[in-house]
């Protein structure tokens, strides 16, 4: 007689978990296992376990969960949370299967009639083409993430569309993501010391935010750069609604093809994350020769130590196709040996957690419009990316920075 799914499952995975299982277990046999009161954990199909045997990890973890062929009961973030402290209690990094655990998840796939060809990829999953950081691949990897939907990022963003993280100056309750958004553009704009009158080139320059509080609360007159025609559209409505054609230019450009510097400022707010390890000599070099001989350069971008340099396979397969991070202190050697020199690092990794509480809370007020307007699969997708990088910056596997730099005058 079989064993029922769930059993098996819980006795071929102890040697990986380090014990009971992290989470209560129900399969769709009607099987359960694991702790009363742990996290609820769903298989609802056999084709979880056929990409989980294809794919073992993260990457068939996320193809099963925004499927629908995965669930977790409750909120994601909880959840997520729990397994992490798991994780760290039991000192599970860089498990290795055995051979048995290898025979044992054979013998599950075989009992679940999951054997056979791999399940076809989601349809959200990334699909790029061509050589790693060329120009075409590259505006394909940014069109697959940014030319989502503008309206449904309005429903995760603040209403000045800043998609980067916000900087908390306050504390209370009262103080929202509106209200961090704005005070990390001025600061931005602070920093470069941005003055009437002054060019700003703004490289990846999103939904606009930046480019039109320069020029609206500071006189600037700034140069857009960004790859996604959403991005340019929404933008181009918004400079005409406010007046500032004669302050504001958005170009569909990449940041290798700007013919027209230097400028006295350059700001890139979470950008040079998408240029890629290689090129970033390229990406820094174009920092140093599009601003002027003592003009200001300020790079906003996240770091990661440790593997995974893209984010992991997630990220890397449904959100962001090619992004590489890295530890800040190997950008700031990229930076100067630009010719940049350095002067100030500000870590907001705390402001990026409130910052993506802000965004997860948004996503699940607004989670209905988000399914009618986008469909099941991408909202699952955003609240796996939502949780996922909460959990990141809260545990300390990823932070981001405002690095700030100078182009040396000759002689000083």
């Amino acid at each position: 007689m079989t064993a029922p799914l769930a059993s098996t499952i819980e006795q071929v995975l102890r040697p990986v978990v380090g014990g009971d299982l992290p989470v209560r277990l129900v399969v769709w046999d009607g099987s359960e296992a694991g702790p009363a009161g742990a996290p609820v954990v769903r298989l609802n199909s056999p084709d979880a376990i056929r990409r989980l045997l294809w794919a073992p990890g993260e990457l068939g973890a996320a193809q099963a969960y925004v499927t629908g062929e995965l669930d977790v009961d409750g909120d994601l973030n909880s959840a997520l949370e729990h397994l992490w402290k798991v994780v760290r209690d039991r000192g599970l990094t860089g498990i290795r299967p055995t051979p048995a655990v290898l025979a044992g998840v054979a013998r599950i796939a075989r009992d679940a009639g999951a054997l056979g060809a791999p399940a076809q990829p989601p349809a959200t999953q990334a699909r790029v083409r061509g050589r790693l950081h060329s120009l075409i691949r590259d505006r394909a990897a940014i069109s697959h993430h940014y030319d989502l939907s503008n309206d449904f990022y309005a429903l995760i963003l603040d209403p000045q569309m800043a998609y980067s993280s916000g900087y908390w100056t306050d504390s209370s309750e009262s103080h929202g993501l509106e209200d961090a958004q704005r005070d990390k553009l001025d600061l931005v704009c602070r920093k470069i010391g941005l003055r009437p009158g002054m060019r700003l080139l703004d490289i990846g320059c999103g939904w606009g935010s930046l480019s039109l509080h320069a020029a609206q609360h500071y006189g600037a007159e700034v140069v857009g750069v960004t790859l996604s025609r959403e991005q340019k559209a929404f933008i181009d409505a918004r400079i005409r609604e406010r007046g500032l054609e004669d302050r504001v230019e958005i170009r569909i450009q990449d940041y290798r093809e700007i013919p027209d510097g230097p400028f006295d400022a350059v700001a890139s707010l979470e950008m040079g994350e998408h240029v890629g390890q290689r090129n970033y000599p390229v990406y820094a070099a174009a920092l140093f020769n599009n601003v002027v001989p003592g003009g200001r350069v300020l790079v906003q971008q996240m770091s990661r130590r440790g593997k995974h340099p893209g984010g992991g396979a997630f990220i890397e397969s449904f959100i962001a196709p090619d992004m590489h991070m890295r530890p800040v202190g190997e950008t700031l050697g990229f930076l100067e040996a630009a010719g940049l020199e350095v002067e100030g690092v500000q870590g907001m990794r705390r402001d990026y957690v409130r910052t993506l509480e802000a965004w997860y809370a948004r996503f699940e007020e607004n989670h209905d419009a988000a399914v009618a307007m986008m469909g099941e699969e991408v909202a699952r997708v955003w609240r796996l990316y939502l949780v996922g990088a909460l959990r990141s910056f809260a545990e300390r596997r990823m932070g981001v920075e405002q690095i700030l730099c100078s182009r040396p005058e000759a002689g000083l």
